[in-house]
């Protein structure tokens, strides 16, 4: 009995579910051990200032186990799974999607590391092979599994586009990171002068520029290849929805909102704490200008993306920035309530204080405008917007978390408090014992007390109206031949539901064996319906999972499902 049709018996499917576990996991950990084993073989060859006995051979054997016993079982092992994955369900199933995403993954930043790591070993005069080997073995791992994802007969049919998201952020982390460093590097000389590193003993700015150059231009070209190539900039699933948001709004705001904030800090203790010399307060400046700079690029690009994406999404990248500005804003306030009681605790130690002070200023200013921006506290919302799904659960995550965090710092205090009361030393040493859990506590109070009025107030609101708090569909399943993007995007854009593809199979014939199905990249036509058509099916349907049918024909069809 063939593969397909045993997992088609009672018990079946959750054999091959397991089955599938089993021999991708393996084939992971056999294509792991044998790309190190090749790598470090790869490294000795090209050596030339060493032989093969100088490294000792217990590195020797080790690498040579790796690469002529783990490479021959990993190759069995792909090749019993490559000839299985011509089968529906080998293709659709979880675990190969996941495996592709893993490997893909792990094989471009070992590859991109160990080839940045290389370069800039250059940069400072010295020849590294073990970083050129690592990235001439692990691109070739790389190439060879996107060859897999791209293949039209046996890639995945689910998950696909999750390693090209990843692959997309985890560039546009790399550049923005090589960026800052080059950026900073070049700011501290403008800033301190370039001869005060040459005397703390460190590299030349220009030298340490462009190693960290050389990162930020791997990482560009990573971000581009998937960006632009793959066209991950129009995926539209729920978990690109989400890279874009928390890797390009929230991580980029952040950077920004960092920068700044570091930034103020620095010019307030230029002018109101000359305790210390002006060069040791610039110190942080240049990182902080080049962190500003390159965050503020990186938010305001994806936040247009986030307001163009989807209703969701551009919600989502408004209360991301909402909740960066009230982080900041909150610190800033239990800053300053911990040292104007260290003030009265220790006045003595008053430079120590003043700074403390200045910095929790410099975090209000800069957090407090962005959350009043994007918040926008005066502002009643409409019965629709408090009914959000997405505003609802960051209103009870923000009240929630800061009631936990105050109910922990009330503890701290308590212990403080009696702590003092069996062993009194004095009371401005009870005051600095609970002066930052009550700075905290004051915050976070604070915090918990007016989003639990908001939402008090929104769901009065949302009672009043009549509006239906849950968003209209959780998931669609879109059944359609040929290229659906187009119409994921529309139907995601219009609902903001997560959106699963299912390409249909060839229809049955008495006496005929079922053929595989279609490939839509192949021969599969062009779904004849077009978005319009799709979205307006959806208008009105109101449940936790749609189904969609679309073809033959004109024809299209919404079916709520029940959850």
């Amino acid at each position: 009995m063939s593969g397909a049709s045993s997992d088609a018996r009672p018990g079946g499917s959750a054999q091959g579910t397991v089955r599938r576990l089993i021999v991708f996991i393996l084939l992971f950990v056999l294509v792991t051990v044998t790309a190190s084993g090749v790598s470090g073989l790869l490294e000795r060859a090209i050596d030339v200032e060493r032989t093969l006995a100088t490294a000792g051979t217990d590195d020797l054997a080790l690498q040579l186990a790796f690469a002529l016993i783990g490479g021959p079982l990993a190759a069995l092992l792909w090749w019993a799974a490559w000839r299985r994955l011509g089968e529906r369900a080998e293709r659709g199933s979880v675990a190969w999607g996941l495996y592709l995403a893993a490997m893909l993954t792990v094989a471009l930043v070992v590859a991109t590391a160990s080839l940045a790591g290389s370069l800039a070993a250059l940069i400072d005069g010295w020849w590294q092979p073990g970083g050129f080997a690592g990235a001439v073995v692990w691109a070739l791992v790389w190439l060879w599994h996107r060859w897999m994802l791209r293949s039209p007969s046996k890639g995945p049919t689910r998950l696909a586009t999750v390693p090209l998201v990843i692959g997309a952020a985890y560039g546009l982390i790399l550049a923005a990171g090589g960026a800052i460093t080059a950026l900073s590097a070049v700011f501290d000389a403008a800033i301190r002068g370039a001869a005060d590193s040459v005397l703390a003993g460190r590299a030349s700015w220009g030298r340490a520029a462009l190693e960290a150059l050389v990162w930020a231009a791997l990482g560009a070209a990573v971000w581009w290849w998937h960006w632009m190539r793959d066209d991950v900039r129009r995926i539209p699933t729920g978990f690109s929805a989400v890279v874009l948001v928390v890797v390009g709004v929230l991580g980029g705001g952040a950077a920004m909102l960092g920068g700044i904030g570091t930034a103020l800090f620095v010019g307030l203790r230029l002018v109101f704490d000359p305790s210390e010399p002006p060069s040791a307060i610039l110190v942080p400046l240049g990182t902080a200008v080049a962190a500003a700079g390159v965050g503020a690029v990186v938010w305001l690009v994806h936040a247009r993306l986030a307001a163009v994406h989807s209703d969701g999404t551009r919600r989502a990248a408004v209360l991301v920035m909402s909740g960066l500005g009230l982080v900041a804003a909150a610190s800033g306030i239990g800053v300053v309530v911990n040292a104007l009681l260290a003030e009265l605790a220790t006045p003595i130690a008053s430079s120590g204080n003043r700074a403390l002070l200045l910095g929790g200023i410099a975090a209000i200013v800069v957090g407090g405008p962005t959350w009043w921006l994007n918040w926008r506290p005066l502002r009643r919302p409409e019965p629709a917007d408090a009914a959000d799904v997405g505003r609802r659960v960051y209103l009870i995550a923000v009240f929630g978390a800061s009631a936990v965090v105050a109910v922990i710092t009330l503890l701290v205090i308590g212990y403080r408090v009696f702590e003092f009361v069996l062993d009194p030393p004095s009371v401005a040493a009870l005051v600095d014992r609970v002066r930052a859990p009550l700075g905290l506590l004051v915050a976070t109070a604070l915090v918990s007390a007016y989003h639990f009025a908001v939402w008090r107030r929104d769901r009065a609101s949302i009672a009043e109206s009549g509006v239906v708090p849950e968003r209209r569909i959780g998931r669609v399943v879109l059944v359609a031949a040929g290229e659906t993007r187009e119409l994921e995007h529309a139907i995601a854009k219009a609902t903001g539901a997560g959106v699963v593809v299912w390409q249909p199979a060839v229809e049955p014939v008495a006496g005929v064996p079922i053929e595989p199905a279609v490939e839509p990249a192949a021969e599969a036509p062009m779904p004849s319906a077009d978005a319009a058509a799709v979205v307006a099916a959806l208008d009105g349907v109101v449940a936790p999972r749609v189904l969609v049918l679309v073809g033959p024909g004109d024809r299209v069809e919404a079916v709520p499902l029940v959850d």
